[in-house]
């Protein structure tokens, strides 16, 4: 009899990398009869090794996903073809990594997990896995698509925390322990450690661990009443942006706006919420939210001599901007009315940088920047008047400072007086405390930079230069050379301590009614400008500032960044300038990006235990 057919079985299979498949080759000759080949025909596979491979004996190993056709040969007769598909290796197991951890209250640590699978080889399923903490009280973690997963925060001190990783049917698990924070350190948070980071926007309204806003400076900043921090606008290296972000102490959630630069402003109808509004791109606008969660700002600059006294309100929860008051076009002129009255009349000119709060009733209050002042002198300039704007009746009041009152005029240190009034400047650093006073130290102005720290008493309607101040004795209204910075001993108050010139600095005013001061734009010793990261809180009480951390003006100033998430002495921010800070209800300062953009743009997002 002679071979008519071969038949290979099973003529269709499916296994897993790292398996093997046995086939079986009958041959059937002319007489009807059979008889097994297996082990005496030839083997072939058509993925040359690639997806499988086949032994002189019919058994096919899996060597990666994909599919191998399979085929015996005997005395010239070649079988039908059999289909093999090569699936994934299975999970075996999870491997969390550290496997066990003790971080400080408010750290980050980011856990590993990865998986064994059944061909013995590993692989990285941090991203994949789904994480979960067995005390959430304690420690929570992040989870889900888009990056970030495995990120666990220590909430509150205590432990240990069950941290698991789950795929597939198959679990690991870690031990998280919560220590007490490292007081008077920095924790760099989130962000690049490289200038000229790009923006992550992921997907509009929504939550993402990977979302990231591109390193910027002067954006409009502020914390809401829910405690969360919105940032809009500022200049990038791409150039004037107009999105606005949301951060809730863990993720950052894109708004509104546009994510490219330069994006033309839509103000809709005067008054009017509408979902197509947005304002346009600019920088230096100034910010405040309101206690129903309101989000508000005024004015900023596009560049090319634009400048803009447009007030919107940005509604969270309708997810809508409306435009307010002020003009829809560019460099309108000031227009002061009666010092301490309130008009439909009134308005505060073009500008930005100025100094702006927002006090416990709403209002927002305003002194100086840079731009118009009044028609009567039609020139662009630093500006010193004082504004408050009543949202409820829609009126801005003018208090005090004109373009004649350029130069200030200081008094007696520490002595009210209604005839005071500081210098017109922009880039201040501003506080309020919890009696509505306002606050402001430095800043700059064309006649050089500021040592000066005010107080306003928005009851008595005075002015007050504070002690805490370090003008050159004797110079004013020549600010632009020294005094320098007199640092003392880390840590420890003194009446001598005193911040030297700056401007762009952060801020923050703690719930003791301290005030804290970062970095900016100043001088060293030797008189050379250069950005600064030193950190300083000030006591209105005592009136002594106290250098809490950073470089001292005796050489330039350097950042190290640690390690991301990990809080530790010799952490600390790189100089900056134009940063964005707001402070939690834990009283931890956080600051996000600034720098000397477009060449040296900062998206880096940092933390401080005081």
């Amino acid at each position: 009899a002679t071979l008519v057919s071969i038949q290979v079985m099973p003529p269709s299979a499916t296994i897993a990398k790292g398996t093997t498949q046995q086939y079986a080759a009958t041959g059937t000759f002319s007489d009807s009869s059979t008889q097994d080949l297996t082990t005496s025909a030839a083997w072939a596979e058509d993925s040359g090794g690639t997806v499988a491979t086949i032994c002189a004996h019919g058994l096919a190993t899996a060597v990666a996903t994909g599919t191998s056709h399979i085929t015996a040969t005997f005395s010239g007769v070649t079988s039908n073809t059999a289909s093999l598909t090569v699936t994934a290796a299975p999970l075996v197991s999870i491997q969390v990594a550290p496997a066990s951890m003790s971080i400080g209250q408010g750290d980050i640590q980011q856990f590993i997990a990865t998986g064994t699978f059944g061909d013995s080889s590993t692989q990285d399923l941090t991203l994949q896995a789904s994480w979960s903490s067995d005390t959430t009280s304690v420690a929570t973690i992040t989870s889900g698509q888009g990056g970030g997963n495995g990120s666990a925060t220590g909430v509150a001190v205590g432990g240990p925390v069950n941290i698991t990783a789950t795929l597939g049917g198959k679990s690991g698990t870690a031990q998280l322990t919560v220590t007490v924070a490292l007081a008077n350190a920095w924790t760099w948070v989130g962000g690049s450690s490289t200038a000229g980071a790009t923006g992550v926007y992921g997907t509009l309204g929504t939550a993402a661990a990977g979302n990231v806003p591109a390193g910027r400076r002067r954006p409009a900043s502020l914390k809401d009443s829910s405690g969360n921090f919105w940032l809009f606008g500022g200049y990038t290296a791409g150039g004037y942006m107009n999105d606005l972000w949301k951060f809730d102490g863990v993720n950052w959630t894109w708004m509104s706006g546009s994510n490219t630069a330069g994006a033309v402003g839509v103000y809709g109808s005067l008054g009017t919420p509408a979902a197509g509004n947005v304002p346009g791109a600019r920088e230096g606008a100034a910010a405040w939210g309101d206690s129903s969660g309101n989000l508000w700002l005024f004015g900023g600059t596009n560049g090319s001599n634009a400048y803009y006294n447009d007030l919107w309100k940005y509604t969270p929860g309708a997810g809508t901007w409306t435009w307010v008051w002020g003009s829809n076009s560019t460099n309108a002129t000031t227009v002061y009315g009666s010092s301490g009255q309130a008009a439909v009349s009134n308005v505060p000119g073009a500008r930005y940088t100025a100094a702006a709060w927002g006090d416990s009733s709403g209002n927002l209050w305003m002194f100086g920047g840079y731009g118009w002042p009044e028609a009567s002198f039609p020139a662009l300039r630093s500006l010193g008047d004082l504004w408050k704007y009543n949202p409820g009746t829609g009126m801005w009041t003018w208090f005090v400072g004109t373009a004649a009152t350029y130069y200030g005029t200081f008094g007696s240190l520490g002595t009210a007086a209604a005839a005071n009034v500081p210098p017109a400047r922009a880039n201040a650093a501003t506080w309020i405390d919890g009696s509505d006073n306002l606050w402001f130290f430095g800043g700059n102005s064309t006649i050089g930079y500021f040592a000066d720290l005010w107080k306003y008493n928005p009851i008595t309607t005075y002015w007050t230069w504070m002690p805490g101040s370090n003008p050159q004795s004797g110079t004013y209204p020549s600010y632009s050379i020294g005094p320098y910075p007199n640092y003392g001993t880390q840590t420890v108050a003194a009446s001598s301590n005193v911040p030297g010139l700056r401007y762009g600095s952060g801020y923050w005013a703690d719930g003791s009614g301290n005030l804290w001061l970062f970095g900016g734009y100043g001088e060293l010793n030797n008189g050379m400008p250069y950005s600064l990261n030193d950190l300083w809180i000030y006591n209105p009480a005592s009136t002594w500032w106290t250098w809490m951390s950073g470089n001292d003006n005796t050489h330039l100033p350097q950042g190290s960044y640690g390690t991301l998430g990990k809080a530790a002495a010799n952490n600390l921010p790189p100089p900056r300038v134009f940063t964005s800070t707001w402070i939690d209800g834990k009283g931890r300062l956080w600051l996000f990006g600034g720098g000397s953009c477009p060449s040296y743009c900062l998206n880096d997002l940092w933390r401080y235990q005081p």
